[in-house]
């Protein structure tokens, strides 16, 4: 990966988001930690940065709404997705053994993500602002009897110990992130396409528009509704489907919609990342779930 491609995320270094831009791009991409995801957008608007990864949904936790909200109101185009299994660590100063661990440290959702594993035990649960930042401000600042969550990545660039590896409770853990940038990605042939759209608010509207993609055999991948900011109790529908929006189904489908749609925004269409084979578990890993 070229020295030239800065890509954003939200968090500090050995974030999850790191992990997987480093999955996508390769180890030796560089990458530009920021405070929220209006920084990630703001950065790369602003070219402070060749691309983003924003994550934007979980196999657990479900969607990250203000990631959509932003692709909303932004212009920045999707130009990939990444799919990162989550492998929650937990990590300790060198030295540290369980018997010494009385609390454990990560961001809340990490730390929900682990619950049985914590309550087995019998830790304290203490709520971080970031699952990369309690490992840097552990090694910054060692307590005794203090352990945190985090990534592989997280340990490794802190230089501190796994104590135990993939600790959460379920084992098929994925998140779901999209790489955006500025200006349209080249063409590919497996491709996915992610827009927005509005119906008009009378009946059967959504069926309407929904059926230029049934009558026409273009897989829906999802489908999820968030309320207009401008507009109480009318909402907005984030749509993904497969093929790329030049392909002659796709585009007859999208001039369809159109016509019918009160607006649309085209997010864009980009290579599709291939979806993980949560068939191909271990049994052992399936009893865990």
């Amino acid at each position: 990966m070229s020295k030239s491609v800065l890509v954003a995320f939200q968090g500090e270094h050995g974030a999850f988001s790191e992990e997987a831009i480093r999955q996508h791009f390769g180890d030796e991409v560089d990458t530009l930690p920021c405070r929220s995801f209006e920084d990630i957008f703001a950065a790369v608007d602003e070219g402070h940065a060749t691309f983003g990864a924003v994550p934007v949904e979980n196999s657990v936790a479900g969607s990250i709404n203000k990631a959509y909200d932003l692709l909303l109101e932004h212009d920045l185009k999707i130009w990939g997705e990444i799919f990162l299994r989550v492998r929650h660590n937990l990590i300790a100063p060198p030295g540290t053994q369980l018997a010494d661990i009385r609390e454990v440290r990560s961001h809340p959702q990490a730390l929900a993500q682990c619950e049985r594993f914590l309550n087995r035990h019998g830790w304290v649960a203490k709520p971080w602002y970031d699952t990369a930042g309690s490992v840097k401000d552990l090694a910054n600042n060692p307590e005794p009897g203090v352990a945190v969550i985090a990534s592989q990545l997280a340990a490794k660039i802190y230089n501190l110990d796994i104590l135990a590896p993939g600790i959460e409770d379920l084992t098929f853990n994925y998140t779901r992130f999209f790489v955006i940038g500025r200006g349209e990605p080249p063409y590919t042939e497996y491709a996915k396409t992610s827009l927005v759209f509005a119906t008009a608010h009378s009946p059967g509207a959504l069926v309407a528009c929904l059926n230029e993609f049934a009558s026409r055999q273009i897989n829906l991948t999802k489908l999820e509704s968030r309320p207009r900011r401008n507009r109480p109790w009318h909402y907005v529908f984030y749509l993904d489907f497969e093929g790329h929006w030049q392909d002659e189904k796709q585009r007859e489908a999208l001039v369809a919609l159109l016509a019918r749609a009160a607006f649309v925004k085209l997010l864009g269409s980009y290579p599709a990342a291939h979806m993980p084979d949560l068939n191909n578990g271990s049994q052992a890993e399936l009893l865990q779930i």
